[in-house]
């Protein structure tokens, strides 16, 4: 009888009568086992029909039954993609859930990372098959879609919503920092090898993979030191102003389901993402060569709004309520960790696991990385923002996905190839 009270307690029902109230055992075993189905049917409702993404759900068991039975790889692909977009989501709100239990600092690192579960377990799914081109697209694109698509459509949505209100922000200086950082320990592998390329064209790529792998262990302990100023000392410096202000609805918000019940969905979400993803990796060429659409199109631009829809609906919520300091934080936050840590994370389980990977993403990848970070750069800082500059950062997010449209030029392996030349000598 304990059990079925802590149970009330975990799911916010303390307002019940006790257990111990009833006259027989047999009462009791029924009052209980009521419960506990009212209870799952409750948490069904609050997790799986409490997201206007409901009418994608669908798609997942018809991702499992289109592979089960090996039907057109072009369908598992589109069925697999479009299934991920509400676990993403759902993803998302299960670790807010999961924050109300373990405090701003953990609460913080659980979002911070499961937001980004998405496209970490389809890196690894990738680099498992050793598709690096897939790989790298694919965390290229949810970098650049973080910055110009989710944080661009915040600005403009929240501009247009607070026309007469002048929306300023705080903290987009640490971050900002952050992607510069990664953006050199992604450009100098990059100018290394068309130096290498230039006057020792028979090179076999040994230099550009070490230097790789010292700037990710470089950028991890970057990351980590972020993680610390941000957590641990100074604190005070990303607390938005909105956080200072008292407010009744903000006092009586309360997790919707209890926390092993988050931590349950949570693991279940997860389980069939890796599921999805593995389909999605495994079908992503056959899906292009069908619809005439490149892979890096479908990686740097499909797979991300993906992967990122989560990040995006969020973000343009809290615009809405001019809360541009929590908006940024959820675009440049979701950016900066895939840069600094996701990216190198992927280089450091390739080295040893064997694989070959560099952080040579190619001249026009690279670039539109960078043009990327320092449009956000200028963008964001005078700390003051309007409609506009939403435009701007959304309209050059569509001009990058015109220019991967139009790319049908397939992925360069050479350098993947020349590497795995010598994986022996530097594994």
């Amino acid at each position: 009888m304990g059990s079925s009270v802590n149970y009330d307690v975990e799911n916010g029902e303390t307002d019940k009568p006790m257990l111990g109230t009833t006259s027989s055992e047999s009462d009791v075993l029924s009052c209980v086992r009521f419960r506990m189905i009212r209870d799952f049917v409750a948490n069904v409702r609050k997790v799986i029909f409490g997201t206007k993404l409901l009418v994608l759900f669908p798609a997942i068991p018809m991702a499992f039954v289109a592979h089960y039975y090996s039907l057109d790889r072009p369908w598992i692909f589109g069925l697999s993609l479009l299934g991920l977009t509400p676990l993403a989501e759902r993803l998302s709100f299960l670790t807010e859930q999961i924050a109300h239990f373990t405090g701003p600092t953990v609460g913080g690192l659980v979002n911070a990372t499961c937001g980004n579960a998405t496209e970490l377990i389809i890196a690894m799914f990738a680099l498992h098959k050793r598709k690096i081109h897939v790989l790298k697209y694919s965390l290229l694109g949810s970098i650049i879609s973080n910055l110009l698509l989710v944080l661009g459509s915040s600005l403009l949505c929240g501009g247009i919503a607070n026309l007469n209100k002048q929306q300023k922000f705080d903290h987009a200086d640490a971050n900002t920092f952050l992607l510069l950082l990664g953006l050199l320990c992604q450009i100098a592998p990059l100018l290394f090898n068309l130096n290498t390329m230039e006057y020792s064209p028979k090179s076999d790529g040994t230099s550009i993979l070490h230097l790789s792998r010292a700037s990710s262990i470089l950028m991890l302990f970057a990351y980590v030191a972020y993680l610390f100023f941000q957590l641990k000392t100074h604190t005070q410096l990303f607390e938005s102003q909105e956080d200072h202000e008292v407010d009744d609805n903000d006092i009586k918000e309360t997790a919707s389901i209890g926390s092993w019940s988050a931590f349950i969905w949570l693991c279940l979400m997860t389980l069939i993402i890796a599921v999805l993803s593995e389909y999605v990796v495994g079908t992503i060429e056959d899906a292009s060569e069908s619809w005439g659409i490149s892979v890096s199109f479908i990686s740097i631009i499909l797979l991300p709004i993906v992967g990122n829809a989560a990040e995006h609906a969020g973000s343009v919520i809290f615009a809405f309520k001019n809360k541009l300091d929590i908006s940024l934080g959820v675009a440049l936050g979701s950016a900066s960790q895939i840069l600094m840590f996701v990216v190198p994370l992927c280089v450091i389980v390739a080295w040893i696991m064997g694989i070959n990977m560099s952080l040579d993403f190619g001249i026009l990848e690279t670039g539109c990385l960078a043009f990327s970070i320092f449009l956000t750069a200028f963008t964001l800082q005078d700390g003051s923002s309007h409609y506009l500059k939403g435009v701007i950062l959304t309209l050059a997010y569509v001009v990058i996905g015109a220019c991967f449209f139009v790319q049908h030029v397939p992925f360069d392996e050479s350098n993947n190839n020349n590497l795995e030349r010598v994986s022996n000598a530097v594994a």
